[in-house]
């Protein structure tokens, strides 16, 4: 189902020549030298588009910096009038929005923890509203991986009255514990680019991996999904920095990274590639025919197994055949070349159709219990 948000385009608000936008700035405002002497150093790169800071920190726990608060307003103010950057950071209430606001800052931005909760989302849109505020707004995916949540607090955001929007794709937090600080789930990045295909999405690669070293991998990876910026937390001295010091990186770290980016375009003009994607496409698309029809088929035989099961009382979930199903199936999957958590995965989602299936036909009467 496409969701249709009224939105200006991301040229309108960034002049960013045609490239990825760029937002770039230290974690938390920590002191006017460290905010302001970064700012220096990332506009001095060519290749910043927008300074963030954080002014007001939504931490896990309390008596963590929780964020300078208002005085760093006026840090990034000037940061913004030295540099000719524009300023970024992110609004948790209506004061912070009304604050942000009177300082001038250029574009803000909703936290996950803030994206979460309808009611603080709905809080910070009526509080733009109110101001009349024709600033943009980046959202943040919520904390856990619920796209509802997320479309909902873009369009709370777009019915204040605010058209320059888009989403920041941060990850999502996750029980099992892996090389990443938020799990990327980039399928949930890719079904809001589907549903709203007009929104920008940018990455924030930073949160995700929690560390400077994967960086690179994920930026990549956003640039190759046809993301439309990065927003990168970068510290003068990230070996110093009050929060977040693990994953920030220096303006020079920045510029290197952003110069060994391959941004592609999403489209080619050339005649001979469409014609050989438009073969390739139609090969895929009598392939994902094939396999549909012979899941059908498989289904047609879980319904019998259902029969059977229920005919000798038998129950329908049994884990030692699941278990010898998966096991034999993840060895010709690595033969083939195929990932086994996707082969785990794509066995998962048979299996629990065919338990579906099967639970039809177990509670279905036969004609001599009728």
């Amino acid at each position: 189902m496409k969701h249709s948000l009224d939105i200006l385009p991301l040229s309108s608000w960034a002049d960013t020549n045609g490239k990825p936008l760029i937002i770039a700035g230290p974690c938390s405002a920590e002191t006017e030298d460290q905010l302001v002497s970064t700012a220096h150093l990332l506009a001095n790169t060519g290749k910043v588009n927008v300074l963030r800071a954080g002014i007001w920190k939504p931490r896990t726990r309390p008596g963590e910096f929780e964020g300078i608060g208002s005085i760093g307003l006026e840090w990034l103010k000037r940061a913004k009038e030295e540099t000719g950057l524009l300023s970024a950071t992110e609004v948790a209430t209506a004061k912070h929005v009304e604050e942000a606001l009177a300082a001038g800052v250029d574009v803000l931005w909703v936290g996950a923890r803030s994206t979460a909760n309808p009611f603080t989302v709905q809080e910070i849109a009526d509080a733009l509203e109110a101001a009349g505020a024709d600033v943009p707004v980046l959202v943040k995916n919520p904390v856990n991986p619920d796209l509802s949540l997320w479309i909902g607090a873009l369009e709370r955001i777009n019915r204040a009255g605010i058209k320059k929007i888009a989403a920041i794709h941060r990850g999502f937090s996750s029980f099992e514990k892996t090389a990443f600080r938020n799990e990327p789930m980039w399928d949930l990045a890719i079904q809001l680019k589907t549903i709203a295909p007009e929104l920008p999405i940018i990455n924030d690669p930073s949160h995700i991996c929690g560390n400077r070293e994967l960086i690179p991998y994920v930026t990549q990876k956003a640039m190759d999904m046809d993301m439309q910026g990065l927003i990168i937390e970068s510290h003068i001295d990230p070996s110093v920095a009050w929060t977040d010091a693990k994953q920030q990186v220096t303006p020079a770290a920045l510029a290197d990274l952003l110069d060994s980016l391959n941004v592609r375009k999403p489209e080619s003009n050339n005649p001979a590639f469409e014609d050989k994607l438009a073969e390739l496409r139609q090969q895929i698309d009598k392939l994902d025919d094939q396999i549909l029809k012979t899941i059908g088929d498989r289904m047609k035989i879980a319904e019998k197994i259902g029969e059977y099961k229920r005919d000798n009382n038998v129950t329908i979930l049994q884990v030692s055949r699941w278990d010898e199903i998966v096991q034999k199936r993840v060895q010709l999957a690595k033969a083939l070349n195929l990932g086994e958590d996707f082969t785990v995965k794509y066995l998962e989602l048979l299996h629990n159709e065919s338990i579906r299936k099967q639970n039809q036909v177990m509670n279905v009467k036969t004609t001599a219990e009728a």
